[in-house]
């Protein structure tokens, strides 16, 4: 039979083995803290960070090299490369739309990534790999913006066929044109090109190639609005964005 002292004693060894057992866990937790702070450390300061303001040194326009093979967002099978050299880029940005643009997906890692996301990819292992790019505004990502300094030539961004040559308005402005392209490996799609002015050459029904056919030169489309690339890119944001629609959507035949 148990005594009082025997009692007391024994809730003395509990009370120590949960205080040892806090103390423990308190430690564990202590490192694990000093471990996240340092990693968060370096992922805020190293190159997957990217810049939060433009560049203070423009690059200077591209105004004849092709751009090479560089994909930048992706829908279905369709792949959306750079239309422009990749000298001339000064940013990639996406952002949303509100007219029926289809969702883009990124290829490349999200400059701008929260930090607990890219503690979560740094401790993971996962990477990806390609342009990096900024999200410009929250929400789903439908245009593509791909900064470059006005008169920077452009180039077709897939293999397809021209079907439409239109005036871009910004303000009651004519500022260049948007240039409609059907894919070839999707047809039921169209790809729209905007802020470009359009090569005197180019036609409705001309065929293109991604990367080596010329639709024209950036427009200076910052002039007459502010553009959501400014914070990030040198020239004020200047750029050439991209929208994919269903083919219906537009009424295109």
């Amino acid at each position: 039979m148990a005594t009082p002292r025997s009692r007391h004693a024994a809730r003395l060894r509990a009370d120590r083995r949960r205080a040892q057992a806090r103390a423990r866990w308190f430690a564990v937790a202590v490192v694990i803290g000093l471990l996240g702070a340092a990693t968060l450390a370096l992922t805020a300061f190293d190159g997957e960070g990217g810049a939060s303001s433009a560049p203070s040194v423009p690059p200077l326009p591209v105004t004849s090299a092709p751009p090479e093979l560089q994909v930048l967002a992706t829908i279905g099978n369709l792949r959306v490369q750079s239309p422009v050299a990749q000298g001339g880029v000064t940013a990639v940005g996406f952002h949303g739309a509100a007219d029926g643009a289809l969702v883009l997906q990124p290829v490349g890692p999200q400059a701008n990534e929260g930090l607990l996301a890219r503690l979560w990819k740094r401790i993971t292992g996962s990477s990806r790999h390609g342009l990096a790019w900024y999200q410009l505004e929250s929400g789903t990502l439908r245009t593509l913006d791909i900064g470059a300094v006005a008169g920077t030539d452009v180039y077709s961004p897939v293999d397809g066929t021209v079907v439409a040559i239109r005036d871009h308005v910004v303000s009651g402005r004519v500022v260049g044109a948007e240039i409609e392209l059907r894919p070839t490996s999707a047809p039921s799609l169209v790809v729209a090109i905007e802020s470009v002015r359009a090569d005197p050459a180019l036609s409705i029904g001309a065929n293109v190639a991604a990367g080596s056919s010329k639709l024209g030169t950036v427009a200076n489309i910052s002039r007459f609005e502010r553009q959501a690339l400014e914070r990030y890119a040198a020239n004020r944001g200047n750029n050439v964005s991209i929208r994919v629609y269903t083919s219906a959507s537009l009424g295109v035949p």
